[in-house]
């Protein structure tokens, strides 16, 4: 008769996501992984699989940890503006009361740029396809034509990515500034 688990499966990957996010994939290790979950290696094996399982699970905690951001951009029909508004939503999740630990899935994408974590790779490139796509949405809601849509949508994942890096690093009233001037540019390029 298999044993009865001690834990929720919710309660331990919230704990490694916060550890994955401030340490990095690869700087995280199965010790460190046991004592922040409170369980395990066999635990975590029975779980998940392996590591990877762990981080592919923190991965889809940390799209849920967007879906009210996510939702509101969708559901909003203020084009360009509801962009805005999403950064600012995502700047306050890379934000937490003692520092900020940037963007979770572009972090990792940096860590791993040339590495073979495939998997890994897909499920973040799955979220940041599926977050260009709701910005080209929302700008073709703007008026741009598709062309255009598209170029500004590459342009604003890239930025969105800039600004978890710069979040890390600057004040935070400096990272507003950012987003203010880079909204506030391509807002006179729809005016022309």
């Amino acid at each position: 008769m298999p044993r009865k688990k001690s834990y929720e499966d919710n309660d331990v990957i919230e704990k490694a996501t916060e550890l994955f996010w401030r340490n990095g994939y690869q700087n995280t290790s199965m010790s460190l992984l046991e004592s922040t979950m409170g369980i395990n290696k066999f635990s975590i094996y029975a779980s998940f699989g392996s590591k990877q399982g762990v981080f592919i699970a923190s991965l889809q905690a940390y799209r849920t940890l967007h879906s009210t951001a996510i939702i509101k951009l969708k559901q909003s029909n203020q084009g360009l503006m509801a962009i805005k508004t999403f950064f600012y939503d995502c700047l306050d999740i890379y934000h937490d009361t003692d520092c900020s630990k940037g963007c979770l899935m572009s972090n990792t994408r940096a860590q791993l740029n040339n590495h073979k974590e495939t998997k890994i790779l897909a499920e973040i490139q799955s979220f940041v396809d599926y977050q260009r796509q709701l910005f080209i949405d929302k700008l073709l809601e703007h008026g741009l034509d598709q062309s255009t849509a598209v170029k500004q949508a590459n342009y604003l994942i890239i930025t969105k990515q800039s600004i978890s890096a710069a979040s890390k690093v600057h004040p935070i009233e400096q990272v507003h500034d950012y987003i203010e001037f880079t909204f506030n540019a391509i807002s006179a390029t729809h005016t022309h």
